[in-house]
Order: structure tokens, then C-alpha cells, then sequence
């Protein structure tokens, strides 16, 4: 999963720079829609029987993954970058709040421990301080709440419903099978609410063209057919704070390829994103059981 978040990351300044020639939502769509149809390529002899209950947690872990991509590009058109990432990184607060819930959680599986939270916490005050303007957030541009931000909330929520989805679902389908269906199940939702959010537009270019590529085979198809495999074996709230590296690997990359250099609040959000992951995983506490240990073997779906 560090791997993958790496990869988001990573390719976070080739995918803005190709937003200057096309609409993000039709980015969205395309990438989604090429790295599907290479899925069900590579995985297509998984696919040949799939039961009801496959097909049901497609359209389940599908319908989160495209709620978070399109809440996250459309509300990123209506309020600034800064307020975006910050809203986006509730996600981290989110996902132990709503395993607290015993409905939410999988088979099995326990309330996550004082440090899931401690951890959380700490990751999403260093979110705030990486992804916050050097003077800070001023009580206008942060407590002006408009569409955006509210839209923004949205992606958060559905970031963290995929990653609850996938921990219910990913013990009891074959990740090959899950990976193809989420990203179908996806570009479907996406196809739907892309006239609803945007008047799509595209200037084609090489840089475009490009993106596309690595946003669809390496970005999308590899990194969430790991995902779909990992989070057999990952809690929940370890992947949600996992994933906060996502704006480290983005601010690193940005200093290679642009130059760009941190600054002290930064720098102190990105130790406080790690020491928030260190809290979580290396810090001795009552185990939690994953969501592949925590259903017993004869209750896995053969297929």
C-alpha cells in the first residue's frame, strides 16, 4: 500500500500539468475507462463465472471509488487547492469514527484501539500544516464555507466508505475479480454524473496523452488491483493513515522534478503524518484483527 500511495503520489505532477488540456471529470472518465478495459484483459479468465454477491460488492466498492474521484474534481473547481486537500484529508478522521459504528466493520473485527485514533489525529494535523498557505488559514478563507467545500467533504466520505467497502469485501471475492468490477462499476457511475458536474472539453496533446497512460495502467489499474489484494491483510484505519503519505510523495516529487522546497510548517506536517502512521503500526496495543483473519475459511466464497 506505501507503494501504491507512492505511485498517487508520484504522478500527481503529471497528472495537474495535463489538466491545462482537458476537463478533470473527463480526465477522470478516460483513465478509469482505459484501465478497466486492461483489467478485464489481463483478468479476464477470472471473470467467466461471476456470482451475485461479486457482482454486488463491484457495484458497492465501485460507487465509493466514484464518489470520492468526482466529489474531489468537482468540488477542486469551486474552492481553492489548499481547502481541497485539507477537506480531503478528513479521511483519516473519518474511517475510525465510522468503525466505531459495529455495523461498518467487518466480520469479527473490534473497535480500533486509543493509538487508531491518537494516529489519526496526529496525521490529520500534519495534513492541515503540509497542505495549508505559509500565513496559514485566515477565518475567511477557511470558515467561508461554499459548494466546493462542501462537495469536498463528500470526496472524503466516499474515500473512506471504499476503503471500509473493500475491507468487508475483499475476503470473500478474488481481488482480480474485485479490482475489474470497482473500476467498472466506476466508469459507469462516472459516465452518469459527468454531464451532470461539467461541460466536458479536450485539447489533445502528447503531456495529455501521457498522463492518461500512466494515470490508467499504473495509477489506476496496478495500484487499486493492489489495494483490492492488501486490504485482505490491512485494518482499516492503517490504510486510511497510509494513505496520508499521499501529499509527502507529492511534495518530494515536486521538489525533484519542480524544485519546490518545503518550508518549516511542512515539513513539520509531514513528521507528524509519519509519526501518526508509527503511532498506529509500530506501537504495541490489543491486535486487530484483519478483515482476511477475522472471517473464518468455510464462509469465503469459493470463487
Amino acid at each position: 500500500m506505501v507503494c501504491v500511495v507512492f505511485v498517487w503520489g508520484a504522478t500527481f505532477v503529471v497528472i495537474k500539468d495535463a489538466l491545462n488540456d482537458i476537463s478533470p471529470l473527463l480526465f477522470n472518465l478516460l483513465r478509469i475507462t482505459l484501465a478497466t478495459a486492461a483489467l478485464a484483459l489481463v483478468y479476464r479468465r477470472h471473470l467467466r463465472s461471476l456470482g451475485l454477491r461479486t457482482w454486488i460488492s463491484g457495484a458497492v466498492v465501485g460507487a465509493c471509488l466514484a464518489m470520492g474521484y468526482q466529489f474531489q474534481t468537482a468540488g477542486l473547481a469551486l474552492t481553492t487547492p489548499s481547502k481541497s486537500a485539507f477537506l480531503t484529508g478528513l479521511v483519516v478522521v473519518i474511517v475510525p469514527l465510522l468503525l466505531a459504528i459495529p455495523a461498518l466493520r467487518a466480520r469479527g473485527t473490534h473497535s480500533p484501539g486509543w493509538n487508531a485514533f491518537a494516529g489519526a489525529v496526529l496525521a490529520f494535523i500534519g495534513i492541515v500544516l503540509l497542505t495549508s498557505p505559509p500565513g496559514g488559514y485566515s477565518p475567511g478563507s477557511l470558515g467561508a464555507v461554499n459548494l466546493g467545500d462542501i462537495l469536498s467533504i463528500f470526496c472524503a466520505l466516499g474515500f473512506a466508505l471504499h476503503v471500509l467497502a473493500l475491507a468487508r469485501t475483499s475476503p470473500n471475492v478474488p481481488f482480480q475479480q474485485l479490482a475489474v468490477l470497482q473500476l467498472a462499476f466506476c466508469t459507469v457511475f462516472m459516465a452518469v454524473s459527468l454531464p451532470i458536474f461539467e461541460h466536458p472539453w479536450i485539447h489533445p496533446t502528447p503531456r495529455l496523452f501521457l498522463a492518461i497512460l500512466v494515470a490508467a495502467f499504473l495509477a489506476t489499474a496496478a495500484a487499486f488491483t493492489i489495494q483490492s489484494w492488501a486490504q485482505q491483510y490491512l485494518p482499516p484505519t492503517h490504510t486510511a493513515l497510509i494513505l496520508t503519505l499521499e501529499p509527502v510523495f507529492a511534495w518530494i516529487t515536486a521538489f525533484i522534478v519542480l524544485h519546490e522546497r518545503l518550508g518549516l510548517r511542512a515539513s513539520v506536517g509531514a513528521i507528524l503524518i509519519l509519526s501518526g502512521i508509527a503511532l498506529t503500526e509500530l506501537l504495541p496495543c490489543r491486535i486487530q484483527p484483519t478483515a482476511h483473519e477475522a472471517v473464518p475459511l468455510e464462509e469465503v466464497d469459493p470463487m
